[in-house]
């Protein structure tokens, strides 16, 4: 059995500007961003690209055609072959009455609620509503898909069968938390053998959603919401939250059974009106770092508090021992870890698409698995590795280092070997190398096929790459890579064993700070990916090579970019970052390059 897992819509974009913008939708608050594709095939998942890597438009809500395009060509298929179509989303019928309802009964002028529900109604109509989905693919692809081989599965329930599946189909208690869904913003519950049981009662609506808060205070501090809450995470440990924190003692109120509701229940059509909230607790607004880190480390708190309490509550609902935690919310890293540790749960996991990049995943899964022609298909299978992506040839490689001509200069090297030796030998110096392998990793996270390597030993390598490559704020710490054997030696890892994604933070021990200056934050902890030889052979080979050389048991790892660009996909797209930027060497393969003039 085919299932292709399709997230984007073509016109909403567009739509939200021309009829939802006149009464403060955000626009950073759209269905449909981090669009891509994924193609499952007899349940194995053969494909999967952001359609940002290809259409190079960071976090793009239009339709994955070049996503969908490629995901079928790399498997040898026609859209005839596809026996189901999933989408990430269900604006049934029935919800659509429930949203609107939901409109006719808020608090607003009576000219604005009108206004509203028109906008609403032709969002249902023209974009996002079933039949506008089956249209919108039909005019992009010229594929007009069957009604009956589509289906829409509701999207936090998709979030929970990508970290299902992802994980090794385990059975698994969940928590889903994210901006909002079709009409709530988080909910949990649990799955076993492949059926997920949803506990009703958890269901939070978007008007206390912990992610739209924390959005907004993004906002706030000067960020873009739905995009820069990781710049948030990084102040954050700057500061220590203040005593009382005012988020915990005046705004969010915890419940009895799990839920939460805030004392102000948040205006999702005025991206604005928090704001004189914001500088109540912590006065007029400054660009300083100490007042960003304070606000920053008062949010941190809030949304620790907040998750904590979801997970104990859930654990009095399930017998269950393993967690899946998914959606935005979830890519909190600095919430995952003493989540995890503060709970029974034996073991968490946070996947390498619990953000939207990942809903297609779990759509098609949730598809293929309610499928009578999958039945007894269920039970623990081997984890899924992130790099699910597209790959280029040594002929690729080639003719874009001709394309960009006498700009650099280069050399074929003869393999792993001569590749790890000669970049492990760099990597002794205070340099910033591109490393470019394989095919690309799912998700947010660069993972080791699209980074940049260097050696954290050095303390001013971060302002180095923040300042000269990245081209970012320069409080914004690096993750590092560590062999997944080393990690208990380096890092206080509690019960963690492994962290593969970079979803969760450490501490790291006092002993090895200052051999990783470049890669421990300023509160001490770091960002980790452990590594192993199945997942990342050669990245793996050359972190040995390298810690053999200089005792350095890290490498930093950052994504191949600059700041506001999707990460490289394409050899063109690696150099063309590389001539950009002051990165000293970039290997595409086994391709050493260097910019002309340059001594390798």
């Amino acid at each position: 059995m085919i299932v292709l897992g399709c997230n984007g819509f073509t016109r909403v974009s567009k739509f939200f500007a021309e009829n939802l913008g006149a009464v403060g939708i955000n626009k950073h608050y759209l269905m449909g961003h981090d669009a891509g594709a994924s193609l499952l095939v007899d349940g194995e998942l053969t494909a999967a690209v952001e359609e940002e890597r290809l259409n190079r438009e960071k976090k793009t809500t239009d339709f994955p055609f070049h996503s969908v395009k490629w995901c079928l060509d790399q498997a040898g298929l026609e859209f005839s072959d596809i026996d189901l179509l999933a989408i990430p989303w269900d604006w049934s019928a029935e919800l659509q009455e429930q949203l609107l309802s939901d409109i006719t009964s808020a608090p607003m002028e009576p000219a604005a609620r009108e206004y509203l529900l028109t906008s609403m109604r032709g969002l249902f109509a023209e974009v996002v509503g079933p039949e506008a989905v089956l249209a919108d693919f039909a005019a992009r692809t010229g594929c007009t898909p069957d009604p009956d081989k589509v289906v829409f599965v509701p999207h936090h329930l998709a979030h929970a069968m990508t970290g299902y599946y992802l994980a090794g189909m385990k059975d698994s208690a969940f928590l889903v938390s994210d901006g909002r869904a079709e009409r709530f913003s988080t909910l949990t519950g649990e799955i076993r053998d492949g059926r997920i049981r949803v506990f009703e009662e958890t269901a939070i609506g978007s008007e206390y959603s912990i992610g739209i808060l924390f959005s907004a205070i993004t906002r706030f501090l000067g960020f873009v919401p739905n995009n820069d809450e990781y710049k948030v995470m990084g102040l954050a440990g700057y500061a220590e939250p203040p005593v009382p924190n005012p988020f915990l003692d005046r705004l969010v109120r915890l419940q009895e059974d799990g839920r939460y509701t805030f004392t102000r229940p948040l205006a999702t059509d005025d991206p604005l009106s928090l704001d004189p909230l914001f500088e109540e607790y912590f006065g007029p607004r400054e660009e300083t770092l100490a007042y960003r880190s304070r606000v920053a480390a008062a949010a941190q708190e809030m949304l620790n508090a907040v998750t904590r309490h979801q997970v104990r509550a859930l654990e009095d609902r399930t017998d269950l021992d393993h967690l899946l935690f998914e959606g935005g919310v979830a890519l909190n890293c600095l919430n995952n870890t003493p989540l995890f540790e503060g709970s029974r749960f034996e073991d968490m996991d946070v996947s390498f698409g619990a953000g939207d990049t990942g809903v297609t995943i779990g759509a098609a899964v949730q598809a293929w698995l309610n499928h009578p022609d999958s039945a007894g298909r269920t039970g623990p299978v081997p984890r899924v590795a992130p790099y699910l992506g597209p790959e280029y040839d040594d002929a690729a490689i080639e003719q874009a280092l001709r394309d960009v001509g006498s700009r650099v200069e280069w050399r074929r090297l003869s393999g792993d070997e001569e590749v790890v030796d000669l970049v492990a030998k760099l990597l002794t110096e205070k340099v910033v190398i591109g490393w470019y392998e394989g095919r690309m990793e799912h998700g947010p996270r660069a993972l080791g096929h699209r980074s940049i390597l260097a050696n954290p030993s050095f303390p001013d390598i971060k302002d180095i790459i923040n300042t000269k490559v990245k081209h970012r704020e320069p409080f914004r710490p690096f993750a590092p890579l560590v062999l997944e054997s080393e990690a208990p030696r380096i890092f206080e890892m509690g019960r963690k064993t492994r962290s593969p994604y970079m979803t969760f933070v450490f501490p790291v021990k006092p002993e090895f700070r200052d051999v990783i200056p470049g890669a421990t934050h300023v509160d001490g902890t770091s960002r980790v990916q452990t590594l192993t030889d199945e997942q990342t052979p050669r990245l793996a080979a050359l972190l040995r090579r390298f810690t053999a050389l200089t005792d350095v048991p890290c490498l930093i790892n950052t994504s191949f970019n600059v700041a506001g660009e999707p990460i490289v996909c394409t050899p063109a797209d690696a150099l063309n970052c590389f001539l950009g930027t002051e990165i000293d060497y970039v290997v595409l393969g086994d391709y050493l390059v260097t910019k002309s003039g340059s001594a390798a």
